[in-house]
């Protein structure tokens, strides 16, 4: 399976799931004009992923400085997607990365970790 990797344009994140290594990372900003048509490949991938995921943990990063109401959505459909596979076994967990001083954002990270009941969901504080 490939790696998928979309760079980060003004109103979009940095992406990149690489398979090899287990890892998943969305990083930047997030509110494109058309969320559907910007995610639909991500969905696409990640199922694929995870249908072939084994008995290695996967470590997901989510790095987002700003995302907009679509976007939340978004990243609760894919915490719902990520949460089912744990449910099937798989082993996956979220590291939730905020800004000391971006108290919405911790919140957020929070509101999410509350609606998740199996996936791992941990929130980290970036350094320095």
């Amino acid at each position: 399976m490939d790696q998928l990797r979309i760079e980060a344009t003004k109103r979009t994140p940095d992406i990149f799931f690489d398979c090899q290594n287990n890892l998943l990372e969305i990083r930047g900003r997030s509110y494109p004009a058309d969320i559907s048509e910007y995610y639909t490949p991500v969905f696409s991938w990640l199922e694929e992923y995870l249908e072939q995921l084994d008995d290695k943990k996967c470590t997901v990063n989510i790095d987002l400085t700003y995302f907009n109401s679509s976007s939340s959505k978004t990243l609760l459909d894919f915490f719902t997607m990520l949460e089912e596979a744990v449910r099937k076994g798989k082993s996956i967990s979220v590291n939730w990365i905020y800004d000391a001083e971006d108290e919405d954002n911790l919140e957020y990270g929070e509101d999410f970790q509350e609606d998740l009941e199996l996936l791992t969901f941990n929130l980290v504080q970036k350094e320095g």
